[in-house]
């Protein structure tokens, strides 16, 4: 073998090193080679930001494209161009945690845009937050936001004038600064979003540690009205939700008024403010020129005269569906004058009047009311001195009403039988309410009641046809007995006689035996006598 091969060992050393293929990716192998249109749509995929393609794509192309976008991507580029899907999803996961999309009509895209716009609201500091922020938003958000829930409103920052090493305050020194503070202007927001339909709004300060004021927690005047203006504009709204924001009667009148001609407005929730009778008499008027269908105006200061007055307007009312008054100052005068409105009414289902100062002689009233009223469906006494004779009323007059279906009298000092009673009636009333809704579903009660009786004469006569052959073969088994004692006898006769065939051919083989041994002897005695010659 020459120098140049080395020899044998050589060449086969150098062969190996020779035809060995070292892969970057150790589990790389021919059959993983990914297809072309894998690879153009990762391409896609990485260039989003700056040529983003979408449109162009099957719905097969897309979902690829959707699993692996970043969810970092600025919003300008995804928002009104990809679909909502499961991208929406990963960027809703990544930011919070938790993501109920039943709350959001099942769609991801509206769950991330509407919590972004709010979270974007609750951080906004008036002087301090630059406008522009929300301006660029709204573009991107228009299309995708029906509810807003916003729950801080964080006012102006005010820095004292102190030493160095204080901290920053939120609020001023002086009330005067505080009376005139103002929060977020929605005049720049509510009127640009064209879907919007519910708008839940709480003036209150997250957080604030050693900060805390109750100036924090309350609505300024300047921010009632720039919020009245804005409802105004927004006509798409058909809930308005104003809680716990201090909101008193000057605040609750400037807010009804811009609501008065509202064209699609169905729900209005004032609960837990400060709203007194003059407020109350606000929405009253409310009542008569707008189309709302449930009013909340649990736990305020509201008196006899605003009850009054917002039972004046319920008397001829013929939208109203539920009224909540409870936890407030009412005492008979404004139940009676509620009792009354009743007695006219008649659309109205769900009344709450729990928790006032009601006693008797408006448990009387009501009870004249529930005899004649046959809409109201639930209403609500408890917390409230209504005495026994009040409840002895409530039951004379519950017992005649076949519609309603829940009457609260829990802690009203009726008497425990009469609780009992009135219990009974609802509870017959519900489920004859639920009865007469299946059979509004279903088909008629005659139907029903045909189906029911035949499906009766059907299970009693699979039930007479079991029991006829239960019968039959019993009695079959009877006649069968007997006739099974005959064919065991002629058995055992047949038997008897195979018995005495068998002896008689026992007997004819011990004959031919013995005529077997005589032919024996017979040659044996003629060979002796042939000896003996």
């Amino acid at each position: 073998m020459s120098r140049l091969t080395g020899g044998p060992t050589m060449l086969a050393v150098d062969s190996r090193r020779l035809r060995r293929i070292i892969a970057e990716n150790p589990n790389w192998s021919l059959g993983l080679v990914p297809f072309l249109s894998t690879l153009c749509l990762e391409c896609i995929v990485r260039n989003f930001e700056g040529t983003p393609i979408y449109k162009e794509l099957i719905p097969s192309q897309r979902d690829f494209v959707q699993a692996r976008l970043s969810p970092s991507l600025p919003l300008p580029v995804t928002a009104n161009l990809v679909d909502d899907g499961v991208y929406w999803r990963r960027c809703c996961e990544q930011r919070w945690e938790i993501c109920d999309v039943s709350h959001y009509n099942h769609s991801w895209k509206q769950m991330f845009f509407e919590r972004h716009l709010e979270n974007i609201i609750e951080h906004f500091i008036p002087e301090t937050t630059p406008l522009r922020i929300i301006s660029e938003e709204i573009p991107l958000c228009e299309a995708y936001v029906r509810r807003l829930n916003i729950s801080q409103m964080l006012p102006p920052i005010k820095e004292a004038k102190v030493g160095i090493g204080d901290t920053v305050d939120w609020l001023s020194d002086t009330d005067s600064d505080a009376a005139h503070m103002e929060h977020f202007d929605f005049r720049t927001l509510l009127n640009q979003l064209s879907c919007l339909e519910e708008f839940h709004l709480t003036y209150w300060v997250k957080q604030c540690g050693m900060n805390f004021e109750w100036k924090m927690f309350e609505m300024a005047e300047r921010d009632s009205e720039t919020l009245a203006m804005a409802l105004e504009s927004c006509k798409t709204l058909k809930v308005v939700r104003l809680y716990e924001s201090h909101i008193d009667d000057q605040k609750c009148k400037l807010l009804a008024k811009h609501l008065v001609d509202h064209p699609s407005l169905r729900e209005l929730n004032l609960s837990h403010n400060v709203i007194g009778d003059k407020g109350a008499k606000a929405v009253g008027k409310l009542l008569n020129s707008s189309k709302l269908e449930i009013l909340n105006l649990s736990d305020n200061i509201i008196r006899d005269v605003g009850a009054s007055a917002i039972a004046e307007a319920l008397f001829n009312n013929c939208t109203l569906l539920s009224l909540n008054l409870r936890i407030n100052r009412v005492t008979d005068e404004g139940g009676q004058a509620t009792a009354k409105a009743l007695l006219n009414n008649s659309t109205l289902l769900h009344l709450h009047l729990g928790a006032n100062l009601l006693t008797g002689p408006t448990a009387i009233l009501l009870s004249e009311a529930l005899v004649k009223n046959q809409t109201l469906k639930t209403i609500n006494l408890s917390c409230n001195k209504l005495g026994v004779d009040g409840g002895k009323a409530l039951e004379e007059a519950i017992a005649q009403n076949s519609c309603l279906t829940e009457c609260d009298v829990r802690l009203t000092d009726i008497d425990e039988q009469s609780a009992s009673i009135i219990n009974q009636v609802v509870s017959a009333n519900k489920s004859a309410s639920l009865t007469r809704r299946v059979v509004r579903t279903n088909g008629s009660a005659s139907d029903i009641n045909q189906m029911v009786c035949a499906d009766e004469r059907l299970e009693q006569e699979q039930g007479d046809e079991e029991q006829a052959q239960d019968d039959e073969g019993e009695s079959q088994d009877g006649k069968g007995q007997p006739e099974d004692d005959e064919g065991q006898e002629q058995d055992d006769e047949g038997q008897e006689q195979d018995d005495e065939e068998q002896e008689q051919d026992d007997e004819g083989q011990e004959q031919d035996d013995e005529g077997q041994e005589q032919d024996d002897k017979a040659p044996s005695e003629a060979r002796t006598s042939t000896s003996s010659t």
